[in-house]
């Protein structure tokens, strides 16, 4: 197996975005947003406890909800860190909560069977030589006074690779790095990228990385032109959208992605935010990334005290209720290169096409581009047959296959019912 055959194999995963953000409780861009200075921000630094935190809870709602890895901030753009990292002292270990939450996520995720990417931020609105004045997100860029004069920007790069490689060190088998972002003049080269990438490889040579040291969230980079640059990343990493048709390069081949989107509207914890979107319409995001060749990483902010939201623990369960009944539909499946029903969506692993019914049609499902007299069909939520028409309603349509839903105008699953159609020389 490849190291990107795994991540189309798993298809669904969990980010998790947690950090000092969640004590101000109005998402992770906070600092930016209200251009909070700094010495408004350290409070919650020593503030920083989460005594409900558990990493195996974490991981275990994870893998009940079917998910098959995680990508947690281990630095996010505050420049907060997450692990115990000997370059600086903004660091979890020198809080109230003093301990290193990467190293218990790695490991109680891992002990699940889940594979474990990290997330860290290009940006670092904490470090001294980290532009300040004229960058458009810092939170002192229109600060009275302040300037990038005596900031070295080399030294900026020196600790960002020198943390990468402690994350390459000193946590095991890391099997994504998730870099944020790219922007303006900060693109690639910018970054030390190839030196950056090769460094990763160098420890950790079966990980993959997203496309984001050339680009950010609406950007696709060089992995769609043909001719990929050393640093340009193993999938695209489109946000809060999923591509209208998956995504292909410039000579029609497609290309690995995954849409990452919120629960609610926020990635961090955000008190007052309470629109998530419910675990019927996940679970349909989840099967359109997948009919599209992609995957989709679904995100939950964490409170201050190292909790799951209720909402979020909610849809995680009901989404798991569902991946337990249909996972064979999702699971290593990808295009099927049909044209779309009206009814749902099709996935397709190897000869099997998963027939996803979204939207109870009146008589049959039709299956475009498939012959009846070739195939058998089983609901997948019991494995009995389901049974192929071939009658007067559907002899006029011969290159398609009908499938008879019975009499009860109400499917089995009113999120999305499925049925498995194979080749009839399967078992």
């Amino acid at each position: 197996m490849s190291n990107i055959d795994w991540f189309r194999e798993a298809r669904f995963g969990l980010f998790l975005h947690w950090g000092l953000y969640a004590l101000p409780a109005r998402g992770e861009w906070v600092r930016s947003v209200e251009k909070m200075p700094e010495e408004e921000y350290m409070p919650f630094f020593r503030e920083f406890s989460a005594p409900d935190f558990d990493a195996r809870e974490w991981a275990r709602m994870a893998k009940q909800a079917g998910m098959k890895y995680a990508v947690l901030t281990a630095k996010h753009h505050d420049g907060f860190c997450l692990f115990d990292s000997q370059y600086t002292d903004f660091k979890a270990t020198n809080t109230p909560f003093g301990r290193d939450a990467v190293k218990e996520f790695a490991e109680a995720f891992r002990a699940e069977g889940l594979r474990v990417g990290l997330y860290y931020s290009l940006l670092d609105w904490h470090h001294p030589d980290y532009p300040h004045a004229g960058d458009p997100y810092h939170p002192d860029r229109e600060r009275p006074g302040v300037t990038n004069e005596g900031r070295n920007f080399d030294r900026y790069l020196d600790y960002m690779h020198a943390q990468v490689r402690e994350l390459c060190q000193n946590y095991g088998r890391i099997d994504i790095f998730w870099f944020d972002f790219s922007y303006g003049d900060l693109r690639g080269e910018a970054w030390r990228a190839t030196e950056l990438v090769n460094m990763v490889h160098t420890y950790q040579p079966w990980a993959l990385i997203d496309n984001r040291l050339e680009v950010s969230g609406e950007g696709f980079g060089s992995l769609v032109t043909g001719h990929p640059t050393a640093y340009s990343g193993d999938f695209v990493s489109p946000e809060q959208i999923i591509p209208p048709e998956g995504i292909r390069d410039v000579n029609g081949n497609d290309v690995p992605w995954e849409a990452n989107f919120t629960m609610n509207n926020n990635w961090g914890y955000c008190e007052n935010d309470r629109h998530f979107k419910p675990a019927s319409m996940l679970i349909r995001k989840l099967v359109e990334c997948v009919s599209k060749g992609g995957n989709m990483l679904v995100n939950v902010g964490p409170d201050a005290r190292g909790r799951f939201p209720a909402e979020s623990r909610r849809i995680l369960r009901e989404m798991g209720d569902w991946m337990t009944v249909y996972g064979e539909s999702i699971y290593g499946c990808g295009k099927a290169n049909l044209p779309k029903p009206e009814y749902g969506r099709l996935t397709r692993k190897g000869d099997t096409l998963y027939v996803h019914i979204l939207d109870a049609p009146v008589g049959y499902a039709a299956v475009p581009g498939v012959k009846k007299e070739s195939v058998r069909a089983r609901w997948l939520h019991s494995g009995a047959e389901a049974k192929i028409a071939g009658d007067w309603i559907s002899g006029n349509y011969p290159d398609h296959t009908f499938l008879a839903l019975g009499p009860e105008p109400v499917l089995p699953d009113p999120v999305d019912t499925v049925i498995a159609v194979s080749p009839t020389n399967q078992p």
